[in-house]
Formats: structure tokens, C-alpha cells, sequence
């Protein structure tokens, strides 16, 4: 009789360069496997997490992401008196497939519903367009770096400077 044992296999997950080790029988166990890793210390306090799947390439097991989402507590923490809390979910394509993308705005006052639409609307737009042209690591690494925020902060800044403009949701639409 054979007794199997479970042995630690590190997985580099891509866009952070870190690798994590998973416990299996054997590496192709880990093909597959869906994996949360929280990255508020990596993103200075920004409480979110990252989403993961394991594959394998060339021999060596890749964690890749497929889906980014902040925290509830994080956004319960952004939110104040006297504002307006903007939000909209949509599908943007990109070059490797349909994202759902969840856009969290927070005004610095309370603002009429005609203001609301108009940064909702733009943010859309914005996105939608934006996003095309990106592949899935890429569009993953400006999340992260908040790259799109702060360039989606500045076009909807000209209808009405905001105190948070965040992604709350981005993630690889199901086929």
C-alpha cells in the first residue's frame, strides 16, 4: 500500500511577480483551481483582493487573474455625509474577451440626478471605450496601479470633481 503525500507547489501569479505554494498530491491537481489572494498590503491599505486561476505554461504553474474587486469595508469607509454615491455594471470588450465592469463614483457633495446620469454616462463611455483595445494582463495591471481610475477621475472631473472614483468590480465575463 502506497500512502500519497500532499507536497507544497509554488505559483507564480502574474501580474505581481509573488508566488504563493498550494497543497496537492501532484502539480496537475493544481491545473484549474481557483485561488483568492488579498492584496491590501501590496496596494498600501487599498482593501481589495485578486482572483486567480492556475495554469500551466511551460512547465511552470501561473496563477492567472480574473477578477479584481474591492472590499465592502473599504467602500462602506469611503462613504460620508451629504454625497452622492454613483454606480452603474456593464460589459466592456476587449481584445481577449468581455469584462463586467463595475464603476464606484462618490461625489464631494450631494448633487442633482441629471449630474448623476451625466457622470454615469461618461464613465461608460469612457470605459467602454478604453477598454477595447486592452488584453486581459494589461487591463488587469492599470486596475491595480490605478491607472484607469485616475484617468477616468480626470474626464469626469470637467462634469463634477469627485472625492472617490474607484473600479469596484472587474472581472472576465463567464462564456
Amino acid at each position: 500500500m502506497v500512502v500519497l503525500k500532499k507536497k507544497y507547489f509554488d505559483v507564480k501569479l502574474e501580474i505581481f511577480n509573488t508566488t504563493i505554494s498550494l497543497l496537492a498530491f501532484k502539480p496537475e491537481e493544481l491545473k484549474g483551481r481557483k485561488v483568492k489572494f488579498d492584496l491590501t498590503k501590496i496596494l498600501k491599505g487599498k482593501n481589495c483582493e485578486g482572483r486567480f486561476v492556475v495554469k500551466e505554461k511551460n512547465g511552470q504553474l501561473i496563477g492567472e487573474m480574473y477578477e479584481f474587486k474591492l472590499h465592502l469595508s473599504y467602500i462602506r469607509r469611503l462613504i460620508g455625509r451629504n454625497i452622492s454615491i454613483i454606480e452603474d455594471s456593464f460589459i466592456c470588450k476587449t481584445k481577449e474577451g468581455d469584462f463586467i465592469v463595475k464603476p464606484f463614483l462618490i461625489t464631494r457633495k450631494r448633487v442633482h440626478r441629471s449630474v448623476r446620469k451625466a457622470l454615469r454616462d461618461e464613465a461608460k463611455e469612457f470605459l467602454i471605450k478604453d477598454l477595447e483595445n486592452k488584453t486581459r494582463t494589461n487591463l488587469f495591471q492599470e486596475v491595480v496601479l490605478s491607472t484607469i481610475q485616475k484617468q477616468l477621475s480626470k474626464k469626469l472631473k470637467k462634469i463634477y470633481p469627485l472625492a472617490v472614483c474607484e473600479l469596484r468590480i472587474v472581472k472576465v465575463k463567464a462564456k
